[in-house]
């Protein structure tokens, strides 16, 4: 009897698959795209409505073979690609490669966003044919950035250095990066200070509080720029009066986070995990196709993973709001459920947010089944979607405003103390978010006494008061940068991750303690693209594309129309640029020693594989030498010098500058500081802290060594002497 063929992406998901359909169904799986535009080629008919010439993967002929004779036997053809613009393409691709449409044999396609029983057998129950709006969107992005890829590489060749490339969405990301680089080095600090007093109520001292000066008691702020201005302030406090101006409570309460999104769930597991983005979503990947789980068998454990919608189907929610009520409950049951709404507009297609197949499952159920990383990431999914559906948080919030009478003159000043106390914890009993530096706030202080209005206080402590400047503005993290991304609409869910890596791996940026670092590479590139190509470049430009191409999903644009307005502007600067733009020299560094050989000065050279050091005698002298990072460490295995490496896959990694005389190597940054218990190598943890590599010393990362390590990274470029 002739079996139905499904076909889908990956054989993990084809395993899962198969296990759930049983008898009668033949499950193949294509392992990704089998089609594409061929890579010596621009693969598009520019003059012909910009007719892509796709051809089969040389890799994909057995595979696109297999399928195909596999049809030749089916009752029917049911292409189970992923729910997304990605996955419409893939089938649509799988159909034209192994022309599946010759046989009179129905192609239905299915779709569902959880690899559940129920869920797929609903999906093979209400079948559709395949959407040519989702895959046009797809094909449109596909051959725009093919476009600009495939155009602006020889520019750069000729115009900034051989081997480099530019893609579309990657040089919006790279200008953030670069932006900030700036916004950082023209950044001026300023002065102020800070002065803070300790009261308390007569005869209750050891009920004290601190508070903060603020100004003038009308609520004016009296910014304090230099140190004489703050002393004078300390000096007039010192003999003041102070009397409780004002009492103000008010009861707080903190809605839960939404259930994750993609950005979102790259967000946090950079936040928490230290995942990259890249990581988290090909562990994610493991939990949506499906892993055994004991007499469950194979099973989806999370919903798919590409989706900027925060949507929860209606039975996943009465399933979170069964389980809450049962575990923690009904005091932590909201009376109804949540909905949340994608703001903005940049959402796409409705799908479903990223949460647990079954909340039932929890996550110290499924353990003994997954591996480290899989946990992780399962038991931060299922812990964001179950708080997600629990009450509110609810605070005390108090303030105290503080008048200190300066006599004799009468000059009243205004200080301010405040305090949040937690009275109910609502989903904080399972789950908070986590925060990006430049979003950290205290959330509270010490408990305030009881205090009433007109209450007099006495002056226990008056300190110095403390300088401080204002500081940058961060650099971009992993999760920072996503966080940007999605907020000004550059990108789409499957292509945040991509975007991070492809930055890293063309030496335009560099990740230094988990931050990017705009190279001198990348902002010649960026600056290049940016002057003569601003529909390249420019984020809002590349935001408005996005949403061409969400109009194009939707049925509301054709592709052809949106290309030719984007490729006219496009190929006329580009004409000139090529005409115009001078050859970018970079500035050489001086080495600071002399050529082995001919005795002529060394310089530090940009090439296509990097820095190199080479002689200034060139081309009579064609001395070169790698160029390392020194950081200012001796080895602890024969005392030479430590120099900072790159792996395949632009990772820093630590080693002795001996090699392979001396075999020292680590993944974790080193620290002149000795261990304080063994006098062995420090290195940095992570989260603020350090570990040895002789003992098991695991320790805060002091003030001292902190400066250290921050002199060492902005002192990254300095050239090594040794060999």
């Amino acid at each position: 009897m002739p079996q139905k063929l499904v076909i889908v992406e990956s054989p993990a998901k084809a395993r899962t698959l198969v296990k759930m359909l049983g008898k009668g169904y033949d499950v193949k799986a294509s392992i990704g795209h089998v089609r594409d535009l061929p890579k010596g080629a621009l693969g598009v008919d520019i003059e012909n409505e910009f007719t892509p010439k796709y051809v089969n993967l040389k890799d994909k002929a057995k595979i696109i073979a297999e399928i195909r004779q596999a049809a030749n036997g089916a009752s029917a053809i049911y292409l189970a690609t992923d729910p997304d613009r990605e996955g419409e393409a893939i089938s649509w691709h799988l159909v034209e490669a192994a022309k599946l449409t010759k046989d009179d044999i129905p192609i239905r396609r299915v779709a569902f966003h959880e690899i559940t029983k129920d869920a797929v057998e609903t999906a093979f129950r209400h079948p559709r044919s395949i959407d040519m709006n989702l895959v046009d969107a797809q094909q449109a992005r596909r051959i725009l950035d093919r476009l600009v890829g495939y155009k602006l590489s020889p520019l750069l060749w000729r115009k900034v250095r051989k081997g480099l490339s530019a893609g579309r969405v990657q040089s919006s990301a790279l200008k953030l990066v670069v932006d900030r680089e700036r916004e950082i080095a023209s950044f001026k600090p300023q002065e102020y200070w800070v002065i803070k007093a300790e009261l308390a109520k007569p005869n209750y001292h050891k009920a004290s509080f601190w508070a903060d000066f603020v100004g003038l008691e009308s609520g004016q702020k009296l910014p304090l720029g230099t140190g004489d201005q703050a002393r004078r302030v300390v000096e007039e406090l010192r003999g003041a009066r102070y009397v409780v101006n004002a009492v103000q409570k008010k009861e707080v309460s903190r809605q839960p986070a939404p259930p994750f999104i993609t950005s979102t769930m790259q967000q946090e597991a950079s936040r928490k995990l230290r995942f990259s983005a890249q990581r988290t979503m090909l562990v994610a990947q493991q939990l949506y196709e499906g892993l055994p789980v004991g007499d469950e068998g194979t099973v989806g454990l999370i919903t798919y993973m590409r989706t900027d919608s925060t949507h929860i189907a209606p039975s996943a929610l009465a399933e979170a709001r069964e389980f809450i009520k049962q575990k923690y409950g009904a005091s932590y049951l909201p009376a109804s459920a949540r909905h949340f709404v994608k703001k903005g507009k940049f959402a796409q297609e409705a799908h479903e947010a990223i949460r647990p197949t079954s909340v039932m499952r929890e996550p110290s159920m499924l353990k003994q089944y997954l591996d480290g990383d899989q946990f992780k990431l399962y038991d931060l999914i299922w812990k964001r979607m179950v708080a997600s559906q629990m009450a509110a948080l609810v605070m005390d919030s108090t303030t105290v405003d503080v008048t200190a009478h300066v006599e004799p003159h009468g000059e009243r000043y205004l200080l301010r103390a405040s305090t949040a106390v937690v009275t109910f914890p609502g989903f904080s009993t399972l789950y908070t978010e986590g925060k990006d530096e430049e979003d950290e706030a205290a959330d509270g202080k010490a408990a305030l006494p009881t205090l009433a209005e007109r209450d007099p206080l006495d002056l226990l402590d008056l300190p110095q008061p403390e300088q401080r400047f204002t500081q940058p503005p961060p650099r971009y993290t992993e999760a920072s940068l996503v966080k940007a991304l999605e907020q000004k609409g550059i990108g789409r869910p499957s292509t945040y991750a991509s975007i991070v890596t492809i930055i890293v791996q063309r030496d335009y940026v560099k990740k230094v303690q988990g931050r990017f670092h705009a190279e001198e590479l990348g902002m010649v590139v960026s600056d290049l693209l940016t002057q003569n190509f601003p529909d390249v470049a420019d984020i809002g430009f590349t935001a408005h594309m996005e949403e061409e191409l969400d109009e194009i999903a939707r049925g509301e644009k054709r592709w052809v129309p949106v290309l030719r307005e984007f490729y006219s502007p496009f190929e006329k600067d580009l004409v000139r640029a090529m005409a115009s733009v001078e050859r970018v020299k970079f500035k050489e560094e001086p080495a600071g020693e002399a050529c082995p050989k001919c005795g002529k000065p060394l310089v530090v050279k940009l090439g296509r594989f990097g820095k190199f050091v080479a002689c200034t005698g060139y081309p009579e002298c064609k001395t070169t030498k790698p160029f390392f990072v020194k950081i200012g460490v001796r080895c602890p295995d024969c005392g030479g010098e430590i120099i900072e490496r790159e792996n395949k896959r632009k990772r820093p990694f630590w080693g002795c500058i001996t090699y392979p005389k001396c075999e020292f190597v680590t993944g974790r940054r080193p620290i002149a500081t000795p261990c304080p218990e063994c006098n062995g190598l420090l290195t940095l943890a992570g989260r603020g802290r350090v570990k040895c590599l002789k003992c098991s010393y695991s320790g805060p990362l002091v003030e001292e060594e902190a400066a250290e390590s921050a002199a060492v990274g902005a002192t990254a470029g300095e050239k090594t002497d040794d060999m």
